[in-house]
């Protein structure tokens, strides 16, 4: 089963894992900001976990989808934006 979900992930694009790595972000924020929210704190906790879990699943899902030489690629790819924008790291 582990090698079928492998083979399937590893068709996916790199667009793909960035897209559902960047899916990530939003799921954190609202994790997070709910508990701004006037709710009870079992509504709060419920929804914590949710979004929280939900922000994990993206984050480890996407670095699958992309692997270690798409990893390295999105690495690069910032490191050269900050080489052109004229940052020195």
């Amino acid at each position: 089963m582990k090698e079928k979900i492998n083979r399937w992930l590893s068709h996916l694009s790199f667009r793909t894992g960035v897209t559902v790595l960047l899916l990530c972000i939003p799921c954190y924020i609202i994790s997070f900001a709910q508990m701004a929210l006037p709710m009870s704190a079992a509504i709060k906790s419920v929804l914590w976990v949710v979004f929280f879990g939900l922000a994990k699943t993206f984050q480890y899902g996407g670095l699958t989808i992309l692997g270690v030489d798409g990893w390295k690629r999105l690495k690069q790819f910032f490191r050269h934006k900050k080489e052109r924008e004229g940052t020195p790291y």
